[in-house]
This record gives structure tokens, C-alpha cells and sequence, in this order.
């Protein structure tokens, strides 16, 4: 991934909250058929391990026994950037439209595990870290224990030990301070709720927050 360095990643904590903050990946694999791309959640454990299942139908993974290293890509807020939000636009015209992204590569190696006491586990904690902000938080407790032990048949989990964490926060800082605040009140100003998040994550990282 190009990263420039003052789109470099503001910290490991940073890597690590997003990837819980946006838990549904892309997991890119190489197979004998060529790169696949395959989408689900993942759970961080917040020790370098990403948890999560698949269905065993899906040939991810089979795939996997091949594979020497796959690539998890987490994907967090992404917003278009106008450049009439820019005030150097009346000065200077010397302005064109961007993209502002936070992004996050996973790197490692994944295994396959077809243990159901692991499975269990897997899921009640990926369950309980999705259900946290509801009042009546469900369980799979909640389920016909018959029910829930049928569908765990149907799924394998796959576990992968991150190696390498690399993330890109191209968020405006290549911007004067007032083209920064002018994007802040652009996005801010749209009815999107990416690029609200965007505007404060702009906000945060070029310190415009007193």
C-alpha cells in the first residue's frame, strides 16, 4: 500500500481500535485459481489474532491450506473532499477534488480450526462485542441449544496470527490549516454519516480541536 509518510498511521492503538471499530473485512487469498476476495467480520482478540467462520461450504477454507499468507483489509470512514471547501480556491484556483480514507492491511498467516469448543467460543465473543450496545443483548444462550449445535455444523472457524499491521489516515494533512477547517465544515454539512465521522477524524488528527 503507498503511504506517503505523512499518511502514515498516527499510532499501533490507532490500527487496533479501527479493525474493532470496523470488524467486517475483505480477505484477499491466493488459490489455485488466482486471488479470491472473500467478506465477513473478524474478531480482534487486542493480541495480534483475528478470529472468525465461515460457511463450510465455501471454499476459503480449502483454500487456505495452500496459502502462504493472506491479506485482511479493514476498511473506516471515507468521504469525497470538493474543493470549494477550500478558501486557497478564491486565492489561488489551484485546487482539484481528493478522497480522505482511513484503511487498515492485515497480513499473516491463516488456519483452519474444526473444533467445536473453539467455535463456541469464537462466537459468543464475537456475539457478546456486536450485542454490547444493545440494552437486551442477545446470546446464544438465547437459542435452542439443538439449533445453535445443528448451524455450528455448518461453519468452520479460521484464526489468523497477524505478522504485519500497516494502516493509511489520508485525512487532509498535506492541506494549510485553513483548507483543513474548510473541509471539517464540508463534510460536516452533508447529510452523510461517513463524512461526518470523516470531519471529526480530520479534526483529530491535524489537532484543529482545542
Amino acid at each position: 500500500m503507498y503511504t506517503p509518510k505523512h499518511f502514515s498511521a498516527p499510532s499501533d492503538q490507532a490500527l487496533q481500535d479501527l479493525m474493532r471499530a470496523y470488524p467486517f473485512a475483505t480477505l484477499v487469498i491466493h488459490s489455485a485459481d488466482g486471488f479470491n476476495a472473500h467478506h465477513l467480520p473478524l474478531y480482534f482478540d487486542g493480541n495480534r489474532t483475528l478470529s472468525g467462520h465461515v460457511a463450510r461450504a465455501n471454499p476459503l477454507w480449502q483454500e487456505a491450506e495452500n496459502a502462504q499468507e493472506v491479506l485482511v483489509i479493514f476498511h473506516g470512514p471515507n468521504a469525497y473532499v470538493s474543493p470549494s471547501w477550500y478558501p486557497t480556491k478564491a486565492s489561488t484556483g489551484r485546487v482539484v477534488p481528493t478522497w480522505n480514507y482511513v484503511v487498515v492491511h492485515a497480513r499473516g498467516k491463516l488456519r483452519v480450526i474444526n473444533d467445536v469448543h473453539w467455535l463456541r467460543s469464537h462466537l459468543e465473543a464475537l456475539t457478546a462485542h456486536h450485542e454490547a450496545p444493545f440494552e437486551q443483548a442477545w446470546q446464544l444462550g438465547d437459542a435452542p441449544a439443538d439449533f445453535i449445535d445443528q448451524l455450528m455444523q455448518l461453519v468452520v472457524g479460521i484464526e489468523i496470527e497477524i505478522t504485519q499491521l500497516t494502516g493509511k489516515w489520508k485525512v487532509s494533512q498535506n492541506q494549510p490549516l485553513e483548507n483543513q477547517l474548510g473541509v471539517v465544515e464540508g463534510l460536516k454539512s452533508t447529510a452523510n454519516t461517513q463524512a461526518s465521522e470523516m470531519a471529526g477524524i480530520v479534526e483529530t488528527i491535524n489537532r484543529l480541536k482545542s
